[in-house]
């Protein structure tokens, strides 16, 4: 996955949470990168035909932008699930966000052997918690 695609995959993720255009702040936050990193690949991802911009009123995928953002979401969950559910990374995530642009697709695939990913995926990533619904998530035991 390069840096197109983790861009395509936020602006797909802050669509799905905003129910519409994506707004290059909501983008630079969920990101982490400055508003004018953001502009920039915009203008990159628009001349490519992934998305469409219109100034103040923010971005939105074309289909083919949507169908890589999603392949990228893809990518990422299975990323998550296997550092977290089978090698037991405990900051699986901040690890996930660091591999996703050397991750090519041919390593993508071997991994989601591993895990068996779920068919519903990446439909089964959830926005609010930001990460995968198949983690293996600890939960705390309480007393009664």
């Amino acid at each position: 996955m390069n840096t197109a695609d983790q861009y395509l995959k936020a602006i797909y993720v802050v669509q799905q949470v905003e129910g519409g255009r994506a707004s290059t702040g909501a983008l630079a936050e969920h990101l982490e990168v400055s508003p004018a990193s953001v502009n920039e690949m915009i203008g990159k991802l628009q001349d490519q035909g992934l998305v469409e911009h219109e100034k103040y009123k923010g971005v939105q995928l074309t289909s083919d932008g949507e169908h890589r953002g999603r392949d990228a979401l893809q990518t990422y969950c299975i990323l998550e699930r296997f550092l977290k559910n089978v090698l037991g990374v405990e900051d699986y995530r901040t690890e996930a966000r660091q591999l996703e642009p050397v991750i090519d697709e041919t390593v993508a695939d071997r991994l989601d052997m591993i895990i068996d990913r779920e068919p519903e995926c990446p439909d089964c990533f959830d926005l609010e918690r930001d990460s995968c619904t198949h983690l293996e998530v600890e939960t705390v035991a309480t007393e009664d």
